[in-house]
């Protein structure tokens, strides 16, 4: 898994600020950003967070470069529908020999480990003789259109790999560009921060919050699973350990501080 921080709305607090202090303002709005320093934007971003005014934040974006993950992962991430997202694409991308993903505890048992790793080979010898023979019915309608060997070949073989991925896992390997405004960010980190979320998706998702909070502090200091920034919302099926993850994720929001 690598996940980076690819570009965010500069100055995100003086941002906040000033679109927040607009509303009750006839101030022009390069003026009423320009007033505002620092320090004050900063408390004005605490002050809007005690109040549940969470317009002002949406203003503010964050893009990760997001790789190593699995399409497992993407049917989650794309559950969350106030983002922006591009994805290596299956139909244009040849997987030969695609990269795929295990999960810790089947990579942690050999028995287990030499089962899955056999099952991918499966799937990576099934996709290829499909994307072969695809290929090799779909090249004479193409030349047979007046194309040339090689640009034939070329739509033969992007046609022949649009069927042929359905017998691709989803543990086949993607890598996409995530962009997020900061409320959906913190309602995705509480969410997907929490130890009942899968692993792979809560692993991402830590790491997006550290990243958030090497360059905005403030707008993520309460960021987290639920039982950061209030109480549990998972009931009885509560991990039952609020105050490791809260000890957990105050570390992360502090590290770089």
């Amino acid at each position: 898994m690598k996940v980076v921080l690819l570009a965010h709305t500069p100055e995100p607090e003086q941002t906040i600020a000033a679109t927040a202090r607009l509303c009750y303002s006839d101030t022009g709005v390069e003026e009423l950003r320009e007033s505002v320093s620092q320090e004050r934007a900063e408390q004005f971003v605490q002050m809007l967070e005690g109040y549940g005014h969470e317009s002002p934040v949406e203003h503010v974006t964050f893009t990760f470069g997001i790789e190593g993950v699995s399409r497992s992962f993407l049917a989650q991430v794309t559950r969350h529908r106030i983002a922006s997202f591009s994805v290596q694409s299956q139909r244009y991308v040849r997987q030969d020999p695609f990269v795929f993903i295990t999960p810790p505890e089947i990579a942690a048992d050999p028995a287990l480990s030499a089962d899955y790793q056999n099952a991918m080979q499966q799937s990576v010898d099934a996709y290829c003789r499909l994307a072969d023979a695809l290929e090799e019915k779909y090249l004479p309608q193409f030349l047979a259109q007046g194309l040339s060997e090689k640009a034939a070949r070329s739509k033969a073989e992007k046609k022949a790999i649009e069927d042929a991925r359905y017998v691709l896992p989803n543990a086949c390997e993607t890598k996409m560009v995530l962009t997020m405004n900061v409320r959906s960010l913190r309602n995705f980190f509480r969410l997907r921060c929490c130890r009942r979320a899968q692993w792979e998706i809560r692993a991402v998702a830590t790491e997006m919050l550290r990243l958030c909070c090497q360059v905005a502090p403030s707008l993520f200091r309460n960021a987290g699973p639920s039982c950061c920034c209030g109480s549990c919302t998972e009931g009885k099926m509560s991990c039952g350990n609020a105050d490791e993850v809260c000890r957990q994720f105050a570390e992360i929001r502090h590290a770089d501080r």
